[in-house]
């Protein structure tokens, strides 16, 4: 099989079959990060831009780092240095990035949308690091590897995704992936974090923190958005606290060999108690080390492929 897609700018429209050779081909790549040279000549002489227009630590990192693993020369432009300060558009900041001969985008915006309209006016292949409240393909296809790593099958897998769902990004694309993948999820948050309609997801609401882990294989805790978020959503953190966030007393109502999941940066205390977010059956860090292979992989198979098509 090969990844024909130009982009990657959603999990939305992945196939199943995309999504696990994808994921197939991170595994292959992974070994790279435990040699002691960690590095190889695929993407030798290739030129990869990072364009973010938001704050972001482990994403722009874990694509940088995969990007030089691979032997890529990266540029990375920042909002606060970019010519859109002066006026200049997105598309235009991009045109003149591409104008030195970049060989593929990545690009984290505030609006939702924002990756695809780049992607479908340039040539060049983009990677959607996060657009807005609507997708973030990387990090849900670096939260699907690592439960393959835990568990023997994705199918019939019970996940439960708690907190900020409407202006989750992360949820949004984790939620997409696995339904494709057969696993069952069931949501849960303060119902003005809830989006109006849930039909579309394809995925089951819960009445409360303990109906949402009861049974679960796997739990994924989330962020309150609070910058995406026009007015205050909920009365206090220590209320959020209270009725959603994850601590040992709920987290008995899971499997006894769930594991516990979060995208960063986590609010101890807030979404999950300290001693919950570095037990054992936590994978957080897990996630971060599957970002650097899952970016490797997708870099590598949208190169190569731009190499197949001159």
């Amino acid at each position: 099989m090969e990844y024909k897609k130009k982009d990657l700018t959603g999990t939305k429209n992945l196939s199943a079959e995309e999504i696990l050779f994808i994921l197939e081909t991170a595994k292959k790549l992974k070994e790279i990060n435990s040699r002691e040279i960690k590095k190889v000549p695929a993407l030798k002489g290739k030129t990869i831009a990072t364009v973010f227009f938001e704050a972001s630590t482990r994403t722009k990192n874990s694509f940088e780092v995969a990007a030089k693993r691979l032997s890529a020369d990266t540029i990375s432009v920042t909002s606060s240095y970019s010519s859109t300060l002066k006026g200049e558009t997105l598309l235009d900041t991009v045109h003149n990035i591409r104008s030195m001969k970049t060989d593929i985008f990545i690009i984290r915006h505030p609006l939702s949308g924002a990756a695809k309209f780049v992607a479908d006016n340039i040539d060049t292949p983009v990677i959607n690091a996060g657009d807005g409240t609507n997708e973030h393909p990387t990090q849900a296809l670096l939260d699907i590897l690592t439960i393959q790593e835990h568990k023997i099958n994705l199918k019939g897998l019970n996940v439960a995704i708690i907190g900020d769902i409407d202006h989750s990004r992360v949820a949004k694309s984790d939620i997409w992936a696995m339904n494709k993948l057969g696993m069952n999820i069931k949501i849960f948050g303060p119902s003005t974090m809830i989006p109006a309609n849930i039909e579309p997801f394809e995925c089951s609401l819960a009445s409360s923190i303990s109906d949402a882990i009861r049974d679960a294989d796997v739990i994924m805790m989330l962020r309150i958005q609070l910058e995406r978020q026009s007015k205050l959503l909920l009365p206090s953190l220590r209320e959020y606290a209270n009725f959603f966030g994850l601590n040992n007393k709920n987290l008995s109502y899971a499997k006894k060999d769930a594991i516990i999941m979060h995208p960063g940066p986590i609010n101890r205390g807030v979404e999950l108690n300290s001693d919950v977010a570095d037990s054992p059956q936590s994978v957080i860090l897990n996630q971060v080390e599957s970002g650097v292979a899952v970016r490797m992989a997708i870099l590598y198979l949208l190169g190569i492929q731009k190499r197949r098509n001159k």
